[in-house]
């Protein structure tokens, strides 16, 4: 991780910016918060580091925050915020390049152990094919109902969502759901998502 790297926090709310400053500050970390997402990208080519950013903002959200970072040649790594039942936005985000994303209300020491690892990830090509390879095999191991709950997951469908469309109840999608994070080694939902994502970079 580099000395001089910060992390850009990006929320239209005041409240939110302050308190996860505070808490990033607490942990030694250099921080920057930005009121919206223009306040970014009018100075992205000049910023190293990582951004925390809320997806749902007036005037460009979190999902057209990353589409214009990449469209401007910025590879800074992005967590992405989002509220409990906005999981198939965190996909969506991650689809565009988000290495993270973290429901609301999020633990603390998760949300900096996300930015840790944003500011620390390897951004190598090599280390990145091994990965999806790695993720790739994992998925392998999955049976043929495992992998349509994990499918189901990555498009953002809630338990009982999914256990309508495979005709099976909810509890028995809970088992399965469970099962899948096992195998992928996966400690959350968010992590499940980017090693299914991460996996068709194998293809």
């Amino acid at each position: 991780m580099r000395a001089d790297a910060v992390v850009h926090v990006v929320d239209d709310d005041a409240a939110v910016r302050q308190s996860l400053a505070f808490l990033l500050v607490s942990d030694g970390l250099a921080v920057q918060t930005h009121e919206s997402a223009a306040d970014l990208l009018a100075v992205a080519r000049d910023i190293d580091g990582c951004v925390v950013t809320d997806v749902r903002m007036p005037g460009v959200n979190g999902i057209e925050l990353l589409r214009r970072l990449k469209a401007q040649g910025v590879h800074l790594p992005v967590i992405v915020m989002t509220g409990h039942a906005d999981v198939q936005l965190a996909v969506e985000a991650m689809k565009e390049g988000a290495v993270d994303f973290m429901e609301k209300p999020f633990d603390d020491e998760t949300m900096l152990a996300a930015v840790r690892g944003a500011l620390e990830r390897q951004a190598d090509a090599a280390g990145r094919q091994d990965r999806a390879v790695e993720a790739k095999g994992r998925i392998s191991a999955l049976s043929e109902r495992e992998r349509q709950v994990l499918e189901g997951l990555v498009a953002g469908h809630a338990n009982k969502a999914i256990a309508y469309d495979l005709g099976i109840s909810p509890r028995t999608v809970e088992i399965y759901r469970a099962n899948v994070m096992t195998k992928m080694r996966a400690g959350s939902l968010s992590e499940l998502v980017r090693l299914a994502l991460l996996a068709e970079m194998a293809d």
